[in-house]
């Protein structure tokens, strides 16, 4: 495997089964790869976005932590609507830790298709980065 970039239209793309030896195998997974790169900047701003909304259903009450009681919670309904507040956060803080897990592997995924050193894989990451950063980042300021 070369270590430099090569205008190719061969290549072995992260696994066995994926090896390109054609020119439309190549524009195949050029579009995939790119695609790929459009997901991720997508999922970047998912995960944003419902961080923004965990804030906006339950504000962060710094004058009182998680895991005491106030005189008010006390009551049968104020403890269950800590217990509700509790659960949502948790809920969402498991939705951002999952959203995280599948932006790393996606963000591997594309670092190694990077790294089969063919310049068309590395415009299409380029290009799908760039698609997607345009098209998904307008939606953080919607809402």
């Amino acid at each position: 495997m070369p270590m430099h970039f090569v205008f190719s239209s061969e290549v072995e793309l992260l696994f066995d089964f994926w090896r390109v030896h054609s020119p439309a195998g190549m524009a195949v997974s050029v579009l995939v790869v790119l695609l790929l790169a459009v997901f991720y900047e997508s999922i970047k701003v998912g995960k944003v976005k419902l961080f923004q909304w965990s804030l906006r259903s339950h504000p962060p009450n710094h004058n009182q932590p998680l895991t005491e009681c106030t005189d008010q919670e006390s009551t049968s309904s104020g403890s269950a609507q800590a217990n509700s507040d509790r659960t949502r956060l948790f809920l969402s803080h498991l939705g951002q830790s999952l959203i995280h897990v599948v932006q790393v592997v996606i963000g591997y995924f594309v670092m190694l298709a990077v790294m089969s050193y063919n310049t068309w894989i590395f415009l299409g990451v380029i290009l799908g980065s760039a698609i997607g950063y345009y098209l998904a980042y307008p939606l953080l300021s919607v809402g």
